[in-house]
């Protein structure tokens, strides 16, 4: 891989890190293997059972109110569940991020504080408690507290370094004119390339663009909510066409639609991938090596008239918190998927395909069922069955973005009012 932070921006950036509560990983991971959600209403305790010793990272952030917990090289245990929301906490959440760690996040409905954090080793692993108390009116929150910010204080230069709180690159006219939010649907294949073809003769083409419209009709009702097709017909268009279109629409997410083939017809099952670590770090080296790309990133940051390290500082933040973005965004939607039909990968997958490389636009692909599958085949060529994996992707997104409504876009404006009782 590439090594992008370089000199003095190595240093420069370490610092802002640090500033965030960031730490990085000096021990082996292992499980999450127990999730507990404990305490009063207002003051909620969270427990953690791990397999192995971690460094976990510890913050808070604002606006919504959010507790977050960092496992550096974690997995999710299988079958392990979050815990119901109560009392202060309305939701929680965890997901694996792209640089290997799991994110845990609780939803606060108001400020909170940490009142104390620890970690034990036992017999069985590692527990890792986290208290939360009323934060004071007046008081700031803090990123990062206790041993964690010690921890982070003392992370060596050359480790790995992770923006503290993913979230997608928003465009400056997300602020300005209180846009919607946009949502980039990309049906896979099209015109010459028919993509797989089921037992019966089932186009991939076919079903990926029937889905797309179905779900952009969902994402047009809701409000503050806008859909817009990489092609709405049958026709081909090359896959980096389809990150342009994305772009120049000014997406605020990237959602690639695919039904898999395999040679076995019993496997089943849907899959959401976001980009590997090697595919994102070649897209990137690909931005800054070519002339065509010297331009702004969707959040308006220019690449073209700074110099080379700079540039790839600010490529490697905004791909970085893409990548982030897109991981929750996954996450959401493969929970979503689960409710509706039978789910192959339960946790959230990293390959390098091309159409989900863009370094600025969270992008996840959805492959939504094997048409390799005579069972799955006939759902994904009934239109009910097209509607049931449209509303479950748009379930997924709806809850990414109602967790994370984009700050003056129109679709946080009801979640503004819907948390504050009006």
């Amino acid at each position: 891989m590439r090594e992008w932070l370089r000199g003095g921006w190595n240093r420069t950036l370490l610092a802002l890190c640090l500033l965030g509560g960031v730490a990085s990983s000096a021990f082996a991971g292992g499980q999450l293997t127990a999730l507990t959600l404990g305490g009063d209403a207002d003051s909620p305790v969270l427990e953690l059972q791990l397999s192995a010793r971690v460094r976990e990272r510890v913050f808070l952030l604002q606006q919504p109110d959010r507790l977050v917990v960092d496992l550096p090289a974690t997995r999710r245990a299988p079958h392990l569940k979050a815990p119901a929301a109560s009392g202060v906490v309305s939701a929680v959440r965890l997901g694996p991020q792209a640089n290997g760690t799991l994110r845990v996040v609780l939803q606060l409905d108001s400020a909170r504080q940490i009142r104390s954090q620890r970690g034990d080793e036992t017999g069985a692993g590692y527990t890792l408690r986290v208290e939360l108390q009323p934060r004071p009116q007046g008081r700031p929150a803090t990123a990062a507290t206790g041993p964690d910010l010690a921890r982070a204080s003392a992370a060596p230069a050359d480790e790995p370094l992770v923006p503290p709180a993913p979230q997608p690159v928003k465009s400056v006219d997300a602020v300005a004119d209180g846009k919607d939010v946009i949502i980039a649907l990309d049906p896979g294949h099209g015109g010459q390339d028919p993509g797989a073809t089921g037992a019966n003769g089932t186009h991939e083409k076919d079903v990926t663009l029937a889905i797309a419209r179905a779900l952009a009709a969902r994402i047009n009702a809701q409000p503050g909510m806008k859909a817009v097709l990489t092609r709405d017909g049958d026709y081909f268009i090359p896959l980096r066409q389809r990150m342009v279109i994305a772009r120049k629409a000014r997406a605020d997410l990237f959602v690639s639609i695919h039904a898999d083939a395999v040679r076995d017809r019993s496997v089943t099952g849907a899959s959401v991938y976001v980009v590997s670590d090697r595919g994102a770090s070649s897209e990137a080296a690909r931005w800054l090596a070519e002339s065509e790309n010297a331009a702004d990133l969707k959040g308006g940051v220019s690449l073209s008239d700074v110099n080379d390290d700079l540039a790839s500082v600010l490529l490697n933040l905004s791909q970085s918190a893409s990548q982030g973005a897109s991981s929750e965004v996954a996450s959401e939607v493969i929970k979503s998927l689960d409710r509706v039909g039978a789910v192959r990968k339960p946790e959230v997958q990293y390959a390098a395909f091309v159409v989900i490389k863009s370094p600025d636009i969270p992008s996840i692909l959805v492959e939504t069922a094997y048409i390799s599958n005579p069972v799955e085949e006939r759902r994904l060529r009934s239109p009910d069955g097209q509607a049931q994996v449209a509303d479950a992707i748009f379930g997924g997104i709806r809850s990414y973005f109602t967790a994370h409504p984009p700050v003056g876009s129109r679709f946080a404006e009801p979640v503004k009012l819907a948390r504050s009782g009006r």
